[in-house]
């Protein structure tokens, strides 16, 4: 995930990272986040995102990277629109990093 973040941050201008160590614990936070409140959240909205066919399901994950801006000090986003377009951007990259490096 590290990587990916890390790509998204360099190639477009949606997430700032402030040095590596922000960067790890940024990945940290949102792996942590990605576990325990993301499943809470789907939980919470699945009459939605079954009416938008799973789709609002890119809502939550804007909404989780969103979150790891505010939680973690140099890892910055500046809207949520561009924490929607970052997570979209990582979905798709981390879904093709897992595609080149599995086993």
């Amino acid at each position: 995930m590290s990587l990916a973040i890390f790509i998204v941050a360099n190639i477009t201008n949606l997430i700032y990272i402030n040095n590596l160590k922000t960067l790890i614990l940024g990945s940290l936070i949102l792996g942590i986040l990605n576990v325990f409140f993301k499943p809470i959240l789907i939980f919470f909205t699945l009459p939605l995102s079954i009416m938008t066919l799973g789709l609002f399901i890119l809502i939550i994950n804007g909404v989780v990277l969103y979150l790891v801006s505010f939680l973690v000090s140099g890892f910055e986003i500046q809207s949520f629109g561009k924490a929607f377009l970052a997570a979209i951007f990582l979905t798709i990259l981390g879904a093709f990093i897992n595609w080149i490096v599995k086993d």
